[in-house]
C-alpha cells in the first residue's frame, strides 16, 4: 500500500505519518530527511542546497526519484509536501491549517517567537509555491490530487489520526465503494 501524506510546515504531516506508520506496519518515508541526508551527503548546509534548489530543480527531481523507486520497491508512508503529486498512491491526503495556527505549533516546536515562525513560513512557502509552479506546473493551492483533505487545526491529533485511519480501512475492506 503506498499512502501520501502533504501539507505545509505546522499541519502535523510528520504526527500523522508516523502514527499511520506505526499503526499499519509500514514504512515512513520523510522527503524532508531525504533534502538533509543530500546536504549531508554534498557536504553543504540545509540552506546552502536550499539556493540550489531555488535555482535548479535537479535537487527536487533526485527527491521525487528516490520516493518514486522505494514506492516501487516496498510501498509505505511517504510523507513530503509534492509526493501527493510524484506518486500513484492508494491515498492521497493533504493536512491543512490556517498560517498562524502553523506558525505557533512551529513555534512551539522550535522555541522561537510565534513573529518569526510566521516570517520564515511566509518566506519559505513563498518560494516553494514559485519551485512547483516553475519546475512542475503544480498549484500549490489546488487540493484536486487528493483524496483526502485535513483541516487540522478543527480536529485534534485523535480525530486526524481516526480520520485518517477511517479512509485507510475502507480502501482495506476489497475496494467496495459504498456508492
Amino acid at each position: 500500500m503506498i499512502i501520501t501524506v502533504s501539507g505545509s510546515p505546522g499541519t502535523g504531516t510528520s504526527t500523522l505519518s508516523r502514527i499511520l506508520s506505526k499503526e499499519l506496519g509500514l514504512r515512513w518515508v520523510n522527503s524532508g530527511e531525504l533534502f538533509r541526508k543530500i546536504a549531508s551527503d554534498r557536504g553543504i548546509s540545509l540552506k546552502e542546497l536550499g539556493r540550489i534548489a531555488e535555482v535548479s530543480p535537479e535537487v527536487d527531481y533526485l527527491i521525487d526519484d528516490t520516493q518514486r523507486a522505494m514506492a516501487k520497491d516496498a510501498g509505505g508512508i511517504f510523507e513530503g509536501r509534492l509526493s501527493g503529486h510524484v506518486l500513484d498512491a492508494d491515498l492521497k491526503i493533504l493536512l491543512k491549517a490556517d498560517r498562524m495556527v502553523r506558525a505557533e505549533r512551529i513555534a512551539a516546536r522550535e522555541e522561537k517567537l510565534v513573529e518569526d515562525a510566521l516570517q520564515e513560513s511566509r518566506v519559505r512557502e513563498e518560494c516553494e509555491a514559485r519551485r512547483y509552479e516553475k519546475y512542475y506546473n503544480i498549484d500549490v493551492n489546488d487540493f484536486s490530487v487528493y483524496d483526502l483533505v485535513i483541516d487540522t487545526a478543527t480536529w485534534n491529533e485523535k480525530g486526524v489520526v481516526a480520520i485518517a485511519l477511517a479512509a485507510v480501512r475502507s480502501l482495506e475492506d476489497d475496494g467496495k465503494s459504498a456508492l
